[in-house]
Formats: C-alpha cells, structure tokens, sequence
C-alpha cells in the first residue's frame, strides 16, 4: 500500500474519530478492519460496539476506568493505559495509540505484537517496546515463545523474559517510508497519552500535508484494482431419455407394465 493512499485513508479515519471525540466519546477498537471505504471515495468509521461515553449524569469526564469485554484479538491494538486497569484510568488519547497501531498495520500488513504471546505482549506495551513497532520480523523464530517458569507456571515474568527483550532481538530492517510517517506513529504510540496529539490535532501533521501534495488525481485512484471473481460454472443437467407413454415400450424395445 502506498504511503500516499495510507495518508487518505488515515485522514478521513482521524477526522471521523475527531468529531466522535468533540462529541464525547471513546471508540475504543479502532483498526484497519473497522476503516470503511465507499464507492464515492468517503472514509468512514465502523466497529461502535466498545464505544464508550465520556458524559455521565450530565457532567463530562476527564478520565473513564470501565474495561470491556474485548475479545482477546483486538488486544494489541489497545493502549498501554488501557490495558493497565489502574487508578488513572484513560480518555481519548487511547484512540490515537490505536491510530498508530493501526497505522503500522496499514503499512506493513501485519499487526505489531499480534505474534506474541498475551503476557508478553501485554509487559511490552506497559515497559514500551524496544523496538520500531513497524518491523514486521521483530523477534527471531524459537524466541518469541515464553518459557515455563521454574515453578511450572507459564506466568511470563522471570528468565525467559531477560533474554528475548534485550540482546537476542533481530535488527529493525530499513525504513521504506518518510520520516514524516514515521514522526506520525512515534507521536501516537508514545507511552505517556498526554505526549500524544489529539485527533484534532493530529490532523495538521506534516505528514498529511506531504500526502495532500503528493495526491494528484482522485483518491480513489490510488486504490488498488478490485479482484475480479469469475462467474460460478454450472454445468448443464444432462437431459432424460426420451419414453413412450406408459405401458409402452422403453427406448430398448423392452415393454414394461404399470403395477398399482
């Protein structure tokens, strides 16, 4: 996928999650798959059933505290604070981590952290990865499983941690997008949400300035051509032998009798 047409794409889904923000609320499972597209090349977003509102009995809260019940395959699109359940809760600036996720999952068809194990996806994203989350092969194969403990209880925590978190990781491979793009994503992805732009705000980023001077046709252009299914074959039935009328004789020159 072009940078061009992730910038698009990004832009209509962050001017979406800007006025769901105004209004007061928190979507709260924002990803690639929740990013729709329609004939007329108009960006839009889906996947309300998370949404949470920030009004209570009339007054508007700074921080919320609820966690769902998400399925566990949307976990590494969720913030660190999120994910912390603590006292501080969190607000809308946990949709624009998920804007960053979403964005690496735009740019490198595959979804940073969806690879690893829960719990140590989960001490990665609380710790903050040591790594760019848009490479794609991060942990070396046989790695990037959790060892049991000496206790016999895959908890997560102890050896097997120190040794694929520090020295043992592949290199990050080369960059292939702008450094525009990537300030982007290390914006929303920063573990502190108040260091994080606002959906509002993101959208004057230099990034989709760069993208508006790159775009020169429609936006539905840059759109990839859609896969063209052949028509399902059916074959013909083939036909009954002709019969004479009951009682006569078969096509064979066998006559047959009606029993009743």
């Amino acid at each position: 996928m072009s940078e061009a047409l992730i910038g698009n794409i990004l832009f209509g889904a962050i001017s979406g999650l800007s006025y769901m923000h105004q209004q007061g609320y928190i979507h709260r499972s924002i990803k690639a798959s929740h990013i729709l597209i329609s004939g007329d090349g108009l960006v839009s977003l889906s996947g309300f059933n998370h949404l949470c509102s920030l009004v209570s009995h009339g007054r508007r809260l700074k921080d919320v505290y609820d966690f769902p019940q998400f399925s566990t395959s949307i976990l590494p699109w969720l913030s660190p604070e999120l994910l912390r359940q603590d006292l501080h809760g969190y607000n809308v600036k946990s949709d624009i981590y998920s804007v960053g996720i979403t964005a690496c999952e735009l740019a490198n068809g595959h979804v940073p952290f969806q690879d690893m194990p829960r719990t140590q996806m989960l001490l990665q994203k609380l710790k903050g990865p040591s790594y760019c989350p848009w490479a794609t092969n991060t942990f070396p194969l046989g790695e990037s499983r959790i060892k049991n403990s000496r206790s016999g209880i895959d908890s997560g925590i102890g050896e097997s941690m120190t040794r694929t978190m520090t020295s043992e990781r592949l290199q990050t491979p080369p960059k292939t997008f702008s450094p525009a793009f990537h300030n982007l994503i290390e914006l929303c992805l920063h573990q502190d949400p108040e260091k994080r732009p606002s959906a509002r705000g993101l959208l004057s980023h230099a990034f989709f300035k760069q993208v508006k001077e790159q775009t020169k046709g429609p936006f539905l252009s840059l759109l990839p051509p859609p896969i063209q299914h052949p028509p399902p074959h059916t074959a013909a039935a083939p036909s009954p032998e002709p019969r004479s009328k009951p009682g006569g004789p078969w096509p064979n020159g066998r006559e047959t009798y009606w029993e009743f």
